[in-house]
């Protein structure tokens, strides 16, 4: 009988513990106190979003509250009467040689702020921190008279420079970041295979990279997309105008057309959500991996 006991109380104490729950503090709040406040946050935030969907695709005239029966009128005139299609061509032009300008500097720049140590590296870092405080405002008077003397007023290319300029500090130090959290150890490693600085860097380092090289690409893209300050200063030709002065020439002193705006509006914000549809998983890691303290 005690040896029919025994492994009994044996298996009850090998028997594996249940896991304790652990309560949280959110567990005990009502679920309508949470979805509440996201509710109305949510009605708010796409109240506008139908506002301009509604001006957009609603007859000229009408009153209604629902974009019924739609029409295309408003987006055919802004594409063909009001030039948004040479405004678009425009704005794709300066945002991908943004984008390629800022990330071959930024990618060349951080590697040096990650991989170097140089007397003045505090400072530099400090000066790049503090030129994101600079609104542009205050540099499109330097900016013009560098750009006359160039003979670059009324080309795309000085918008271009304008815009490289001014991303160049945020992307530099994000990339420096990410490069930091790729282990040196690697490159060392291709050194000792025979590879050169800049073969160890394009063969081992820059395939991790694309996730901060995506984030980077596209935060300079989409701030070049939208920009209006730069464009309107620097260009004088209706034909080389981006798409928000061109959203600007659709309101006058006099009168708005309001379903032309509304849909210059969805046109210029296509892009954008095109792009951060495809690239959000990359952008959120790059971001991230670029913000770690090194």
């Amino acid at each position: 009988m005690i040896t029919e006991i025994a492994p009994a109380r044996e298996r009850e104490s090998v028997a594996p513990q249940q896991p304790r729950k652990v309560r949280r503090a959110w567990d005990e709040v009502p679920r309508w106190q949470i979805y509440l406040p996201l509710g109305i946050y949510l009605v708010f935030t796409l109240i506008p979003f139908y506002w301009i969907l509604l001006f957009a695709f609603r007859p000229a005239g009408s009153t209604s509250l629902v974009p019924w029966p739609m029409t295309l009128d408003h987006f055919q005139k802004v594409w063909t009467e009001r030039s948004f299609g040479v405004y678009f061509q425009n704005s794709v032009y300066v945002g991908v040689a943004t984008l390629i300008l800022t990330t071959v500097v930024a990618l060349a720049g951080g590697y040096a702020l990650a991989r170097f140590e140089f007397k003045v590296k505090r400072a530099f870092m400090l000066a790049l921190l503090c030129s994101q405080f600079v609104p542009g405002a205050l540099l499109l008077v330097p900016l013009f008279q560098i750009f006359a003397k160039l003979q670059m007023i009324n080309s795309l290319g000085s918008v271009i420079l304008a815009e490289t300029v001014f991303q160049l500090p945020l992307s530099m130090i994000l990339i420096s970041g990410f490069i930091r959290n790729v282990p040196q150890s690697l490159e060392e490693a291709a050194w000792v295979d025979g590879c050169n600085r800049f073969a160890a860097f394009r063969i081992v380092v820059l395939p991790l990279l694309r996730p901060g090289l995506i984030a980077v690409g596209s935060f300079a893209f989409v701030h070049a997309w939208n920009h209006f300050l730069f464009a309107l200063m620097f260009l004088s030709d209706q034909s080389k105008q981006t798409i928000p002065v061109g959203l600007n020439t659709l309101m006058s002193a006099d009168s708005v057309d309001l379903g032309a705006l509304a849909a210059g509006g969805i046109v210029a914000a296509i892009p954008v959500v095109i792009v951060f549809a495809f690239i959000q998983k990359w952008l959120i890691t790059g971001f991230s991996a670029g913000a770690v303290k090194g």
